[in-house]
């Protein structure tokens, strides 16, 4: 039951969120990706649109999978070693609605927008322990963003905007893990080109209660995302750092590969080095390598 359900949902929240876009060898840019083309059209209110990119991994190998979760608050490290395969499958879901537009008049602009992403690991190939989902993301966002018009380095200034985001993985100490962030965006682009810089700051919580501490410290507190697409085929890298030195000089690199291979569909790689793959593993380096198929990308 619990594997139709996530099926279900997993190809429902596709079908929603790729209607009505163009996603084939056209390029999106991010003037059509935040709605800023037709800044005035109602028609655009309400309704879901492509957000993080949706893709599924047959099969995510890991160098160093995480038996025993740590964190430096004792009530979140697990008492002793999971079993655990290094090959899982990995499936992300991504959308967002803009829910209230031009607050500042339709010369200046302004929409308010809610977001949400879900990724999960899926130990599909571990019968030994009944094929559990290992770990779920989960992010809601609230997000504001302002259209920009300047040019830097030949890119095209195309907004600026601010979210509140929460993220969590929904389970029970010792296991759980959250934080809430205010995330700045910086969105910038050109022919084929797509450049995003989102700074953030941790929102703190009571030591006691945080199941996480320093976790900014490990998958960082700005990240750095450039996409490019030619044809049929589209790259993209994001690197995140906790900008910090010494002991703390922490974050990872992620690399994108999509190829078209009918319409929408795409074959999919993605390698990852570093911290902060998913929350459980905020402070746990390792690199991944994944191969599948994705139906939306950045571009």
């Amino acid at each position: 039951m619990k594997l139709k359900l996530y099926l279900v949902f997993l190809f429902g929240i596709i079908a929603i969120s790729h209607s009505q876009n163009k996603f084939d060898t056209e390029t999106v840019s991010l003037s059509e990706r935040w709605n800023l083309i037709k800044p005035g059209d109602k028609k655009q209110l309400f309704k879901f649109e492509p957000y993080k990119p949706v893709y599924i991994l047959f099969a995510n190998y890991t160098n160093n999978i995480n038996l025993q979760p740590t964190s430096e608050n004792p009530n979140n490290t697990v008492p002793f070693p999971l079993d655990l395969n290094p090959v899982e499958l990995k499936f992300q879901l991504s959308f967002k609605t803009k829910i209230l537009q031009n607050v500042f008049g339709e010369k200046t602009g302004g929409d308010f927008w809610i977001g949400y992403t879900q990724s999960s690991r899926w130990q599909i190939y571990n019968a030994k322990q009944s094929r559990p989902f290992r770990e779920t993301n989960y992010e809601p966002e609230m997000i504001f963003i302002l259209p920009t018009k300047y040019k830097l380095f030949g890119l095209n200034g195309v907004y600026t905007g601010v979210a509140l985001t929460h993220q969590s993985n929904g389970r029970a100490n010792p296991l759980s893990r959250s934080w809430n962030r205010v995330i700045f965006h910086v969105g910038l682009e050109a022919q084929n080109w797509s450049v995003i810089f989102k700074p953030w700051i941790r929102i703190s919580e009571d030591l006691a209660e945080d199941d996480n501490p320093n976790i900014e410290n490990y998958i960082g507190r700005a990240e750095l995302l450039v996409a490019y697409k030619h044809n049929r085929h589209q790259v993209s890298f994001r690197g995140r750092h906790s900008l910090n030195g010494g002991d703390n000089n922490r974050g990872s690199v992620q690399f994108d590969y999509a190829a078209q291979l009918y319409n929408n569909l795409k074959i999919y790689t993605q390698f990852f080095h570093g911290y902060g793959e998913s929350l459980i593993d905020f402070n746990h380096k390792q690199t991944t390598i994944g191969i599948g198929l994705s139906l939306v990308n950045w571009m």
